[in-house]
């Protein structure tokens, strides 16, 4: 088999030829190719061929492709480029199967239909208690078993419409109706899923679980979550075990980075596609390091704190009352409960109390620090929230490894031990309380009990700890609660630990993005060089544009740095941002619209309301809104005549959004996005960085905060036939100084981007559109 027959299109580009063969020549050796390939070099199909060409290679080890993307956008790109390789499939071949994964709320035939107490909102919880009173009832003590509560729940349904009763009505979801009633099922005043009761009665006693996928999909090619709903449902069978089920047998499976890196998920979900049978493809890979760190951190919110010390109470209270000599039925209960429970009821009130003392430490440290912060806070708390900003109360020295107060005040108050079994306790506590509300819930003494033992046992060079306060209003709160949320945090600064363990597990696989330079420093941030050190292959290839050249035009405009320092606070007219407005109006008059990219959403609102007193176009501002909004914002700025749309370039606009075709014409980029440098957690990242790379502000920093730049200039040429304007606006960019990132980009990039003095913008800007 040769990749050629895999490849979906008539002829590749000659930089996905070399990609796809270098990437199948270390996979075969056990490595990782590390790609940067500008928009439009195919990098989708470049790692879909060869992924798929390793998994049907019968040499190799191989036995599916793994895709993780961070980007929605992207995965269906994936998915349209598995339905291009199977359209061009030879006839003899079957299709290469492939599977999107999807969230519970996403397959759930209750929770998708808002039938049986089921919604988006408590579809986890309802599920996992459902799902254990299925296994208990037909489990190997239980009255009964799994067939035998499925063909209850469909002679139900069978049963009222005999009877003639009205309004009697199968459920229906994904377009097929289900065997069942659309409310739930119970078997002795127990409820049970009937759809998980179907999926454990086609477990064979002895086999695997792809025997228990009700249907034939070697052959279907791409299952999208429509079609894997719909198979499985109107069988009878859950959805959301099917596609568990499925995991380990189709070629190709597209997820997120949750399904690889997030240890809660990997660990209960995906774990059988993390092994060295997995080619891994992970997309937009210049995102990796901080969506793990993400991951790997963790935090408890005080309301968490109060709800789980709540939650401890319901176990122990009852015993108090029984001790007191009035039994009851609850006391009873967790006792029995207990009785076989590899924790005690003595652990339960430790973990109690000293949650208690940490609410009240916590509570202590942030009226101090209010105190001085905010001397008036107590006379203004019912300000509108956006009048205070939120703020981070570190708990060491960002920059140095000590151990933090909060952990030094639990030891010398007795409470440490407590910490270090709170996560098993919550676990049992959690599940008792389950059996005594007969209900599911997510319950906080689980988070809390997470938190705290992680809190414990994790070293503080790496981690770094601190008290996060949110502005917000809650009238039912006292004191400071009720213009603040607090948060315990524990942030991982250093994740390429983490990503290079997660990556060791697989075979091999590529990962890929748009902006991955400097290599040098993905490397090391990613933990890719110590894979290298350990003996695993580790190859980087990088493409530039390969698209006419004349069809674009890109600038480095040489104005002075855009910093805090140079151009002052929002609203002060420097003579540096004077300079700014002018540039980015004069890329404004670009024909069709325009994108505009700032260090910050206050920045891109103040950028905006220049532009609307100067540009005669419509201006369009971004703010830091949830997802709908952005959607409507997106539809405005493709619709109609061409416009100028101002976002942050942290932001969700500049990257992961197709601007393809005539949708933008030109972008200007404002300054470098470096994120806030006076932050406790940015100063404890840096510090890290400086441990162990020897430069925390340029990997940490500086390199991150380029690539966030190069990401926005990305959007403008997405095809052979595209033209437009690059706009790079700040010295850095147009000098060889000492604090340049020309050095930042790919060398062919870099070239590209010619340095022109501010007045002459104008001039290459009309030259371009005249030609």
């Amino acid at each position: 088999m040769q990749w050629e027959e895999v490849f979906g299109h008539d002829s590749p580009y000659p930089e996905q030829v070399d990609g796809i063969e270098t990437a199948i020549e270390v996979g075969h050796r056990g490595g990782f190719t590390v790609v940067e390939g500008a928009c439009g070099t195919g990098k989708t199909m470049l790692a879909l061929t060869a992924g798929i060409e390793l998994v049907r290679d019968p040499e190799s080890t191989y036995e599916r492709v793994l895709v993780l993307t961070s980007v929605k956008q992207q995965l269906r790109q994936f998915e349209a480029d598995i339905e291009t390789i199977n359209a061009g499939l030879p006839d003899e071949w079957r299709p290469v199967s492939a599977l999107t994964l999807v969230g519970k709320a996403d397959v759930c035939p209750y929770a998708r239909e808002r039938r049986g107490r089921v919604d988006t909102s408590n579809v986890y919880e309802r599920c996992e208690g459902l799902r254990e009173r299925t296994r208990n009832l037909s489990g190997e003590n239980g009255p009964t078993t799994a067939g035998a509560l499925a063909s209850e729940a469909r002679r139900a349904q069978t049963g009222l419409a005999d009877s003639g009763a009205s309004g009697v009505s199968y459920l229906e979801t994904a377009g097929d109706s289900t065997p069942y009633l659309p409310e739930m099922p119970e078997y002795d005043g127990t409820e049970f899923c009937p759809f998980y009761a179907q999926y454990l009665d086609d477990l064979p006693d002895e086999g695997e679980p792809a025997e228990a996928i009700p249907f034939a999909f070697e052959d279907r090619g791409l299952i999208d979550t429509e079609t894997l709903v719909g198979l499985a449902a109107s069988h009878g069978s859950c959805p959301h075990s099917v596609m568990g089920a499925l995991l380990p047998e189709v070629e190709v499976v597209i997820g997120n980075y949750y399904h690889a890196f997030d240890p809660t998920t990997a660990a209960t979900f995906t774990g059988a596609l993390v092994d060295e049978s997995t080619f891994v493809v992970c997309d937009e890979a210049h995102m990796v390091e901080p969506r793990v760190r993400d991951l790997v951190s963790d935090g408890v919110a005080d309301v968490t704190l109060r709800d789980a010390v709540n939650e401890l109470n319901r176990i122990v209270t009852p015993l108090e009352f029984d001790d007191a000599g009035h039994e009851t039925d609850d006391a009873r209960l967790v006792r029995e409960e207990f009785a076989d429970a590899d924790v005690t009821l003595e652990e339960v009130t430790a973990v109690r109390d000293a949650i208690v003392a940490l609410r009240e430490e916590l509570s202590r440290r942030v009226e101090t620090y209010l105190d001085r912060e905010r001397p008036d806070w107590r006379a203004s708390l019912a300000d509108r929230p956006e009048t205070y900003d939120d703020h981070e109360l570190p708990l060491r020295d960002p920059t140095s490894t000590e151990e933090d107060e909060l952990t030094r005040w639990a030891r010398e108050a007795g409470h440490l031990d407590a910490w270090t079994r709170a996560e098993a306790v919550g676990a049992v506590v959690a599940r008792v309380l389950n059996e005594l509300d007969d209900e599911d819930q997510t319950r906080a003494v689980t988070a809390a009990g997470r938190t705290l033992t992680a809190w414990r046992a994790l070293d503080h060079g790496t981690f770094f700890r601190e008290i996060e306060l949110e502005r917000t209003w809650d009238e039912t709160a006292s004191e400071w609660r009720r213009g603040y949320n607090a948060r315990l945090a524990l942030h991982n600064c250093l994740p390429g630990e983490a990503i290079a363990d997660r990556l060791s597990e697989f075979g091999g696989g590529v990962l890929m993005s748009a902006t991955l330079e400097p290599m040098d420093v993905f490397r090391q941030v990613t933990g890719l060089d110590a894979l290298a050190d350990g003996g695993r292959p580790v190859v980087e290839r990088t493409y530039g544009l390969g698209f006419p050249e004349a069809h674009r035009a890109s600038f480095a405009v040489d104005a002075p740095k855009y910093t805090y320092e140079n151009r002052g606070s929002v609203g002060t007219d420097s003579e540096t941002r004077a300079v700014y407005v002018d540039a980015v109006c004069e890329v404004a008059r670009s024909p069709g619209n325009v994108l505009v990219g700032m260090p910050s959403y206050a920045e891109a609102r103040w950028m905006a309301e220049r532009l609307d007193e100067t540009v005669e176009k419509a201006v369009l501002v971004d703010e830091a809104s949830g997802d709908d909004a952005t959607e409507s914002l997106k539809s405005e700025f493709f619709a109609g005549s061409g416009k100028v749309l101002v976002t942050s370039l942290r932001g969700t606009l500049t990257e992961g959004v197709d601007y393809r075709g005539d949708r933008l014409s030109a972008a200007v980029v404002c300054g470098v996005p470096i994120v806030d440098t006076s932050s406790p957690r940015t100063k404890a990242v840096r510090a890290a960085y400086d441990r162990e790379f020897g430069d925390g502000f340029r990997t940490a920093l500086l390199v991150p905060a380029v690539r966030k730049a190069r990401q926005a200039l990305g959007r403008v040429i997405r095809g052979t036939d595209e033209r437009g304007v690059r706009v790079l606006v700040d010295e850095r960019y147009a000098r060889d100084s000492w604090d340049s990132v020309r050095g930042f980009f790919p060398e062919t990039e870099r070239e590209e981007f010619r340095p022109v003095s501010a007045d002459m913008l104008s001039f290459g800007l009309d030259r371009f559109w005249s030609e």
